[in-house]
């Protein structure tokens, strides 16, 4: 990191490499899967690139990189509203995510993944990200708080909040069969 803000080109390509997957995933998950995520990458990692040197160590700098995600997906999202005046086919708050069914390993993760998709994206934006930094990500509170330039408690509380909307959109969930199913005789692993 510290190479990096110093101009080192190699150094910025290996965070690059190191967060890439990490930021895609953020990205697909605060876009409900926007086809245009792959230049939503693209551009926040231009944008980190150009402001590296005034990176000053104040969060992590996972915590900073995800700040630099959110705000290029907000844009992005904003420009996307403005111009098609809507969101596209996110389901409106409450709809039921009923169309979960049975299948091979493969379409069962597909369907897992659309259902999840679905679900985060009938939350607001700002409850999305908090549920996506926790969830998907891992980040403590605290650094969320930072990401989002918010209070803890108030991250805290929103969260709770988006969890409970959540709950019964991913009630469809428990009806798949386990992707991984044990045979008889093998032990789970705890």
């Amino acid at each position: 990191m510290t190479q990096a803000a110093a101009g080192c080109r190699e150094s910025f390509d290996e965070l690059v490499r190191r967060y890439r997957r990490r930021v895609y995933n953020l990205v697909r998950a605060l876009t409900a899967g926007d086809s245009e995520a792959e230049d939503l990458v693209q551009d926040i990692f231009v944008r980190a690139y150009r402001a590296i040197g005034r990176f000053r160590g104040d969060s992590a700098f996972r915590s900073w990189l995800y700040r630099i995600a959110i705000n290029v997906v907000h844009t992005h999202l904003d420009r996307r509203r403005t111009r098609d005046g809507t969101l596209g086919s996110q389901p409106r708050d409450g709809e039921a995510i009923d169309e979960v069914a049975g299948g091979d390993d493969v379409e069962q993760t597909l369907l897992r993944r659309q259902v999840i998709d679905r679900a985060l994206a009938s939350l607001p934006e700002d409850l999305r990200v908090l549920v996506v930094l926790r969830d998907v990500h891992g980040l403590k509170y605290d650094e969320i708080a930072k990401v989002v330039k918010t209070p803890r408690g108030t991250v805290e509380s929103r969260l709770f909040r988006a969890r409970q909307r959540l709950r019964p959109l991913l009630e469809p969930l428990i009806a798949l069969k386990p992707i991984v199913e044990v045979s008889e005789g093998e032990a789970e692993d705890p």
